[in-house]
């Protein structure tokens, strides 16, 4: 099995903006290079969200008549948006070839230092005066990020893939997985089961 991981700036590069045509077409040229590895064998595809998720995030605090979302409905929301994007090309460049795209969610310990800690860059650069006001205005943390400045947010360690079982059926059925999008959707152990 090999498995390819697909960062978020592979999707949308650094100073783009993250305009779906854009979008489309980068993960053209990604699935363009990674069609040869995918015509044949068992493969797993990942990819980050870092500047799609901050996008939504942007918009979800844009809607004055709705209270934001939460980032993991962003997160769920972006490895769906990304994933249908790379099943789309996918299928149009191997006809014959199984894809299919999951939803991930991932285990995480509520008491992870990552949510006292944010680290993950997410969504567009900007500049001190742009960051220093969404921090008052959003309440967001930010940080530098190369030459500007980037929210930055948790970005807990996975203890464990939920839907690991179903990766391993639809790999063994000879689909491309596409999964774990944006490092998957962290969930914390309340007791209950799937």
């Amino acid at each position: 099995m090999m498995v390819i991981a697909l960062g978020g700036n592979a999707l949308v590069r650094r100073g783009e903006p993250a305009e779906m045509k854009l979008q489309r077409h980068n993960v053209e040229r990604a699935v363009n290079a990674i069609a040869g590895f995918a015509s044949s064998q068992s493969l797993v595809i990942t990819h980050g969200n870092g500047p799609q998720v901050g996008l939504l995030a942007l918009q979800s605090e844009a809607c004055a008549t709705v209270k934001p979302y939460p980032l993991d409905v962003l997160n769920a929301e972006t490895e769906g948006m990304l994933g249908y994007l790379i099943e789309q090309a996918l299928c149009n460049r191997l006809p014959r070839r199984k894809v299919v795209s999951l939803l991930t969610q991932v285990q995480v310990r509520a008491d992870d230092p990552a949510f006292t800690q944010p680290s993950k860059p997410i969504g567009p650069l900007y500049d001190i005066e742009q960051a220093g006001r969404l921090n008052e205005l959003y309440k967001w943390t930010v940080a530098r990020d190369g030459r500007g400045f980037r929210r930055v947010v948790p970005s807990p360690e996975p203890l464990a893939i939920l839907e690991l079982q179903a990766i391993k059926v639809l790999l063994d059925a000879g689909a491309v997985v596409i999964c774990a999008g944006g490092g998957g959707i962290p969930v914390v152990d309340r007791g209950a089961a799937c």
